[in-house]
């Protein structure tokens, strides 16, 4: 939506977040129940059986290595290529490196249907299986394709649902936004996070279920159940809780925030040159992994799938697979009675825009181990000893489409006002101010859109 909004605009605005309050707050269920909707899980993992086979890269249909740069693309030139960075930089301990990084310059369509039944919204979400997940099945948005997939390239189905979201009916767009995703390891990818009411000509289908905003919040409580297509996409619902968008004060007015923002980004030195993937120094290929010579950071894979519920049955890919689990902790503060996040303004490789709002802190523990604790990222040791009054502390999957096995510990920790900022990279930001950032590209970062929709969870 707009930042200036007509009366007219803003009174619906106000009715879609007393709407979405309902739906948080209803009892238990709406069209299913939640014994229906926990049966009708495990129903889809059993009807989604999906075999993942390590494979070496001379075995991956399709997919090649270029004879002059090393890069490994599809032999379509679509989906996907894995090419090599190198990267300068005056953020975080390294100054300069050099890394593989996926190339995917397709931005893909990430949407939720909304339907009122009986006055309350439901949520369609969708069981998908994808090769990366370390369970398989998981819940995604309604739609999530990139345009590879909703163009057919592979020769598969259509996508169910796709026109709901190309084609909205005038009106019913609640949320409509281009969101980056992980700045480490994609260069420059986006998707469109959409949000869309539809009527009762939409119907669930067989791996589609309608859910009320409180069991979806339910679930974003378990491990590794929502996906993080569908995490973002609900991040970028309106703040629907109590007092969340109103007057109260934030300890920074938004004028503020904005030119927080903007310095960092102008102020922060970033410079990134594409290089062939063979050429990327301390990196080794062997014939079924690119890995750091250390050992560290990740490696690229191939794998062969083979899924009997989506577009296409059988395939094979390079998935990028970390080595450690992520970090991603929130602290939260009450200034003058008011709840503020901390952000950190994260300069990462992969950007569009330099940089963007992340979790307070936001790490693969393991990558430090051979770096002195001066060099650590901020406020890791405080996460770690406040760990055990977490009042979220959930293990949640990355995109399982592009990462195999990637996981994260997403924590929320309340602090008290012993916690000074360690430089200007941090600040103190009201859930009203996130709110209204989350209206816009490029502001917060994947794990912190993760975190504010666990937020408001709770």
């Amino acid at each position: 939506m707009a930042p200036t909004t007509a009366p007219a605009s803003r009174g619906e605005e106000a009715r879609t977040r007393a709407a979405l309050a309902a739906s948080a707050a209803t009892v238990d269920g709406g069209v299913l129940s939640d014994v229906e909707l926990a049966a009708w899980l495990e129903e889809r993992r059993r009807a989604q059986p999906q075999q993942v086979e390590r494979v070496s890269f001379a075995d991956l249909d399709g997919w090649r290595f270029e004879r002059s740069t090393g890069d490994l693309r599809h032999a379509s030139g679509r989906f996907f290529a894995v090419h090599g960075l190198r990267v300068r930089s005056d953020f975080g301990p390294v100054a300069e490196w050099e890394q593989p990084i996926i190339d995917q310059p397709e931005i893909g369509i990430l949407g939720i249907a909304v339907r009122d039944f009986d006055g309350i919204p439901h949520l369609l979400m969708q069981a998908k299986s994808e090769p990366g997940n370390v369970n398989g099945m998981q819940l995604s948005p309604t739609v999530q394709a990139t345009k590879s997939n909703y163009r057919r390239v592979h020769g598969g189905s259509a996508v169910t649902y796709l026109d709901c979201f190309r084609r909205p009916a005038p009106g019913s767009v609640v949320s409509d936004v281009l969101q980056s995703e992980q700045g480490s390891w994609f260069l420059r990818k986006r998707n469109r996070n959409m949000i869309v009411r539809v009527g009762p000509e939409v119907e669930a289908g067989e791996d589609f279920a309608w859910l009320t905003l409180r069991q979806v919040n339910m679930l974003l409580g378990q491990d590794n159940v929502v996906n993080m297509d569908a995490r973002t996409v609900l991040s970028c619902l309106p703040d629907w809780r109590p007092g969340a968008t109103g007057p109260a004060a934030s300890l920074h007015t938004d004028t503020e925030i904005r030119s927080w923002i903007t310095r960092r980004r102008a102020e922060h030195d970033v410079h990134v040159v594409p290089i062939g993937l063979a050429q990327t120094k301390d990196w080794r290929r062997d014939p079924h992994a690119v890995s750091h010579r250390d050992g560290h950071h990740f490696s690229v894979v191939a794998v062969d799938v083979i899924s009997g519920r989506r577009e296409v049955a059988a395939w094979s890919q390079p998935l990028l697979e970390p080595h450690g689990t992520g970090t991603a902790a929130l602290f939260v503060r009450r200034i003058g009675g008011v709840p503020h996040v901390l952000l950190r303004a994260r300069a990462e490789a992969g950007f569009l825009s330099v940089v963007e709002l992340g979790p307070t802190v936001q790490c693969t523990p393991e990558n430090y181990a051979d770096l002195p604790p001066a060099a650590w990222p901020p406020y890791l040791d405080e996460v770690r000893e406040r760990r055990g009054s977490a009042v979220y502390d959930v293990l949640l999957s990355e995109e399982g489409g592009r990462f195999l096995n990637a996981q994260s510990h997403y924590l929320i920790i309340e602090v008290e006002d012993d916690i000074p900022l360690v430089s200007d990279e941090f600040a103190w930001v009201s859930p009203r101010q996130v709110d209204e950032l989350l209206r816009y590209s490029h502001h917060l970062n994947v794990q912190a859109r993760t975190l504010i929709a666990a937020l408001r969870s709770l």
